[in-house]
């Protein structure tokens, strides 16, 4: 009898100390799940498309992504502070499962301030140094970093008012000069281009020119340093977007030096691409596929014609080229049967092999050639059963009313995984390559309202809505332009929360979200808004 007494005293010890043990692996377990669906995200500007729209997608998918405060990232006014996001990066670290970081944001306070910072070679330096210190604090955190090669706009109203103020008078003189600078190298001058390059080297006031090189070469020389970060393991994964270019650019220049800098690393841990603003998608989707430990495969086809050999408007390469490297970025891997994939890419492009502004004339909804062409590729594949996206390049800056109009006849708009035709082609081909990898694990719920997003942006606002309010603004009383809306941001705002229900009426189903349209205007301009609807 004392033997059992024993025996029983021995199992209720027992029981005490694996009961515990037990509740304490479930906590653990727990806790690891919800670490696994928190990433810190740090984009490199406060606007809609940039921060709020780019995370939504992967809360679409269940994640907490974490993001500094709005005052805290750069605007159109503001040029960040870069000091403050180092705190908040510190502060925030512990407890997620990885970090996409905008290097821009922490070495110049964002995109914008990376064009027209005052920091000197010390500053920039010393920041720097953070990443190594991130690095060692957090030695198993996976790190994403993303930043930029300076763009070089075409003219002053290309640069958008983010260049230094003489870009406005000289711009055009600056983007031309570059590119004959970038020729010389690659390719030679004929007698008449080196006839003009003289003449632009002294048409150029030296003070403006030295200026926006001195920042250049600053930048450049941090780029420098961020590749070599890449190579000593600091960054898992390190994109460098080639901001607004062209073929011949100061931007390619500095582009194709970079590349041979980064000698030995390959597209598994560095890339530079044409682009800049989908890029942080990218980098959660890579982040998210590494998570759930999937490598997805993609089948991209083009529209008729000149289709990936398409060099798009803001790039300098051909678009097919562009596609590869978003999948790589994202983590994904492009393959040649649709069957086997589990994301097929249509991409709408020009069979003319042009880009053309959603504002041109000629995007007035009628059919052109290559939009039947197109709508038959995309409904045999649905009809097939494929999960289909479309990056919509035909026009930059907004969505193809033709094939838009033919998506609405065909009842194909919420067929589709992803869709987007918002800004530099190489925008929407990135942004749709990320999005359409990630929608295939959303609800249907979830892919319908990331959908509507890019309905209510690319298309309703950006190829329609926003050129019918840029001819009456003439009309509105006070002061503003286009750019700088100022005391008609109200009349502006009425317009377009008029004309965007409207819009969505004759256009769209009636979803529950579509109830209230609100749009807002946080940059003071045109350009881009921020389109808010009931929840």
């Amino acid at each position: 009898m004392q033997k059992t007494y024993k025996i029983l005293a021995l199992l209720l010890a027992l029981a005490f100390l694996v009961l515990p043990a037990a509740e304490a692996g479930k906590k653990d377990k727990a806790e690891e799940m919800s670490r696994q669906k928190r990433i810190m995200f740090i984009p490199h500007d406060n606007r809609p498309i940039s921060d709020k729209q780019t995370a939504d997608v992967v809360r679409e998918l269940g994640y907490e992504v974490i993001v500094p405060p709005d005052d805290m990232l750069g605007s159109r006014t503001d040029l960040g502070h870069p000091e403050e996001l180092w705190t908040w990066a510190e502060e925030n670290a512990s407890g997620v499962s990885a970090a996409v970081i905008s290097s821009d944001s922490m070495l110049y306070g964002s995109l914008v301030g990376s064009r027209k910072h005052d920091c000197t070679r010390g500053e920039i330096v010393a920041r720097l140094k953070n990443f190594e210190d991130f690095r060692a604090a957090h030695p198993a955190l996976p790190l994403y970093v993303f930043g930029s090669i300076m763009r070089t706009p075409r003219s002053g109203e290309a640069s958008g008012s983010e260049e230094p103020g003489y870009y406005k008078n000289y711009g055009a003189d600056i983007f031309r000069y570059t590119l004959l600078t970038d020729k010389q190298e690659v390719e030679g001058l004929t007698s008449r281009e080196k006839k003009e390059y003289a003449f632009l080297k002294e048409l150029i006031p030296e003070k403006s020119m030295e200026d926006w090189m001195s920042r250049r070469t600053k930048n450049f020389a941090a780029n420098e340093k961020l590749i070599d970060y890449t190579k000593s393991g600091v960054f898992d994964y390190f994109v460098l977007g080639r901001d607004d270019n062209a073929p011949y650019s100061q931007t390619h220049m500095e582009g194709r030096k970079l590349l041979a800098y980064s000698a030995g690393l390959g597209s598994s841990k560095f890339q530079t691409m044409s682009g800049i603003d989908e890029i942080g998608l990218l980098l959660l989707s890579r982040a998210v596929n590494n998570i759930e430990h999937k490598m997805p495969f993609i089948h991209v086809r083009y529209n008729k014609g000149t289709g990936g050999r398409t060099v798009p408007a803001y790039s300098d390469e051909h678009i097919q080229d562009s596609v590869r490297a978003a999948a790589t970025a994202a983590g994904a891997v492009l393959i040649q049967r649709p069957e086997k994939s589990e994301y097929v890419l249509l991409v709408n492009t020009n069979p003319n092999g042009k880009t053309y502004e959603a504002n041109d004339r000629t995007n007035d909804g009628k059919v052109r050639d290559g939009t039947q062409y197109f709508l038959d590729l995309l409904k045999d594949y649905i009809a097939k059963g494929y999960p289909v996206g479309i990056a919509d390049v035909a026009y930059a800056n907004g969505a193809d009313n033709a094939l838009m109009e033919g998506l609405k006849r065909e009842d194909l708009l919420f067929k589709l995984r992803a869709y987007a035709g918002w800004n530099t082609p190489t925008n929407s081909t990135g942004f749709a390559v990320a999005e359409g990898l990630l929608a295939e694990r959303m609800t249907d719920d979830a892919r319908d309202s990331l959908l509507l997003t890019r309905y209510l942006d690319d298309w309703a606002y950006q190829a329609n809505v926003r050129n019918k309010i840029a001819r009456q603004l003439g009309w509105l009383r006070g002061s503003g332009v286009y750019m700088s809306l100022d005391d008609k941001i109200l009349g502006v705002q009425y317009r377009a929360d008029r004309m965007m229900r409207e819009f969505a009426d004759n256009n769209l189903p009636p979803l529950p979200a579509l109830r209230e349209i609100k749009v807002n205007f946080p940059w003071n301009r045109m350009f881009e808004a921020d389109i808010v609807t009931a929840q």
